[in-house]
Formats: structure tokens, C-alpha cells, sequence
């Protein structure tokens, strides 16, 4: 069971005073929690690609590649790369050249993104959505797969027999699909026998479950080892050393996003109630002291089977001290306490 991190990095207005933090500063944070997610045992850390104000990161590898020299074990991944609109030839190289620096911790997480900012701005139509993915998702596993390429399709020039450089220590290099909760996508990655990212961020988790079978049935249809499989959730939340505490600081940020968001996609606004509603056991938001947000990851990994949980921290700006703690809480205290638990629940799964 691994446990990790992801972040936007936002620079939303701080809630109470109003000022903005400058997008060098908050990269800079960002590199400052990577390196202590790393130094207290935690797996993975995830840094999402945006192309607007209100988030600092559009190169998630060059973020990366910033902490990988000050981290030893601890595996950077993007979250998502919205392969879409990006170019597959420098994708692979911008992430093999951090698996370098990293001696073989480098993942791509790729999408086709929910925020659609870099379409216009990398001269693509929105109206190919689909199209795009597909076609820069084969030619990315295609590099993967080879040295050199030779591929040909209709959003992108062809290659004949171009070599792709540098290579990455590990190989293959990980490749996941992240997903919203669309059928379509899990069959993809299932098929493609690609581990799948499902982005848990409201509902009840325990409803994603139908779509971890549906891509186990893909994944097992193509011919891959199910067991081999990894399946991650990404998901809101917070911890601080007691719960009220926790909810308290997290949802003043939390409002102020989603609010933003809702305006923009058309939701209704986001309240107290709604927050509180989201951090109950079933819900979708895992905010409280550690052993309560310990308890739902070991819920959702037990009625969902994921192999993977990243907390997705902060939402909207909070003060860098506050999210260096809760970094800090969920590798200290959560993380050995699901472990352990998860741990004794596949053994006598086992003798059973």
C-alpha cells in the first residue's frame, strides 16, 4: 500500500488577507514538501500541469527535477500531464531526463486534463478532445516501447525511424492513466494494461468500486496479470493533530476553490454543510486527526482495492507551515498505522 502526496500548487488569494503568493514562491514550497514527504517514508508525490493564474505549475518534470536531487526513495510523478495538448517526443524526454536525476524514480501520470486552458494555447481544438488523447497516448507508449519510432497519425507529423532521447533508468518507464470516473478511460487503461489513477473527489468513494471491476475485466480480457495492477486514488484533504482543528483550517481554502471552479463549470456554491457532508466516513474528503483519516484510506482500500492513496493538499492557498504539518502527520503517524492494518488484513485474507 503506498501513501503519497499531490498537489496544483495554487496561488489562489489568501482567504483572511487577500494577497496573492508570487508563483516563484509557491514552486519553491512545493519543492520544500516534496523533500520532507521523502524524509518522513512517504512513496509517491504527484505535481499537476495547469496553464492559468491561479496555479504556479505548467512543467510538473522541471518541479520535480528540483526535489529529485534532495530526495532519496520517494517516487515524483505528474498529476496529471495533460498529454492533449503536449507534445508525446518531449513528454517522454522531459520525464526521462527526471528519472535520471533521480536514478529511477520518475512516473507520468497522463490525462486528457479537465481544465482545457492549454488547448488554445498550444493551437489545438477542443472539438478533437478524444481524437488527441488517443493518438498521443499510442505514440507515447510507442517511444516507451522503442529507441527509435516510426509512427504516423492525424493530429501530430509523423516520425520515421527517429530516435528518442535520453533513455530512462527504469524500464519501462511507469505510464498511468488518470481518470474522473469515466468508463471509457478505465476500459482504455485496462486494456492498454496501464495502472489507473482515479480522481476521488466528491460522492461516495465506495462508488468508484463498479469501475475498479470494470477495469480489472479489460485488463484480464487483453490478457494482463490483474495481480500486477496498480490502482491509485487521488483525493481532497487535511490533517492536523485533532479533527476539529483540521476541518476548520481546511475549509476556508477548500470553499473559496471550489466556489471558484463552481462559477466557472456552472455547480452550485459550496458550503459548511456540503464540506462537513464530504468528511464523513462515506464521503469523499479525508480531513481530521490521523486515525480518522487513517481509518478511511483503510476503508476505501478494503471496498475499492486501490494499492495506492494520494492526498491531494492544500485546496486553494494555506499557509506553507500548515501543509508542511499535515505532510509530515500522514507520513509519521498515518501511513504506519494503514500499513500495519492493511498488512494483517492480506495475511488472513491469505489463510482464509
Amino acid at each position: 500500500m503506498e501513501i503519497g502526496v499531490s498537489t496544483f500548487v495554487e496561488t489562489t488569494p489568501d482567504v483572511e488577507t487577500g494577497e496573492v503568493i508570487s508563483h516563484a514562491q509557491r514552486i519553491r514550497e512545493v519543492v520544500e514538501e516534496i523533500v520532507l514527504a521523502d524524509q518522513v517514508g512517504l512513496d509517491v508525490f504527484g505535481v499537476g500541469e495547469h496553464h492559468r493564474k491561479d496555479y504556479a505549475s505548467s512543467s510538473p518534470a522541471v518541479v520535480l527535477s528540483a526535489a529529485a536531487s534532495q530526495t532519496k526513495r520517494i517516487r515524483l510523478t505528474s498529476a496529471v500531464t495533460v498529454l492533449s495538448s503536449a507534445d508525446p517526443v518531449r513528454v517522454f524526454q522531459d520525464f526521462a531526463t527526471l528519472d535520471a536525476i533521480s536514478n529511477g524514480r520518475a512516473e507520468i501520470m497522463a490525462g486528457r486534463g479537465s481544465f482545457i486552458e492549454s488547448f488554445p494555447l498550444f493551437g489545438y481544438d477542443l472539438q478533437d478532445y478524444n481524437e488527441l488523447f488517443e493518438e498521443k497516448l499510442e505514440l507515447l507508449l510507442k517511444i516507451r516501447e522503442s529507441e527509435k519510432v516510426t509512427w504516423k497519425g492525424g493530429q501530430r507529423p509523423a516520425i520515421q525511424n527517429l530516435g528518442v532521447y535520453p533513455r530512462p533508468v527504469q524500464e519501462p518507464l511507469p505510464i498511468w492513466i488518470g481518470s474522473g470516473g469515466n468508463s471509457e478511460s478505465v476500459v482504455r487503461a485496462g486494456l492498454l494494461g496501464l495502472p489507473l489513477v482515479l480522481a476521488i473527489i466528491g460522492g461516495r468513494p465506495l462508488q468508484f468500486e463498479p469501475l475498479v471491476r470494470l477495469y480489472k475485466r479489460a485488463a484480464n480480457k487483453a490478457g494482463h496479470d490483474i495481480a500486477k495492477l496498480s490502482i491509485a486514488s487521488h483525493s481532497h484533504g487535511f490533517i492536523a493533530e485533532d479533527t476539529e482543528t483540521a476541518a476548520n483550517k481546511f475549509f476556508p481554502s477548500t470553499q473559496q476553490a471550489m466556489n471558484v471552479l463552481g462559477r466557472e463549470r456552472g455547480w452550485g456554491p459550496y458550503n459548511r454543510s456540503s464540506f462537513d457532508a464530504a468528511r464523513s466516513f462515506e464521503g469523499a474528503l479525508y480531513v481530521g486527526d490521523p486515525k480518522t483519516v487513517a481509518e478511511k484510506i483503510i476503508h476505501l482500500r478494503k471496498n475499492v482495492g486501490i494499492t495506492r492513496f494520494m492526498l491531494h493538499v492544500p485546496v486553494g492557498t494555506m499557509p506553507h507551515d500548515d501543509v508542511m504539518k499535515a505532510i509530515e502527520l500522514l507520513g509519521k503517524e498515518v501511513a504506519p498505522i494503514v500499513r500495519e492494518e492493511i498488512a494483517k488484513w492480506e495475511v488472513g485474507s491469505v489463510e482464509e
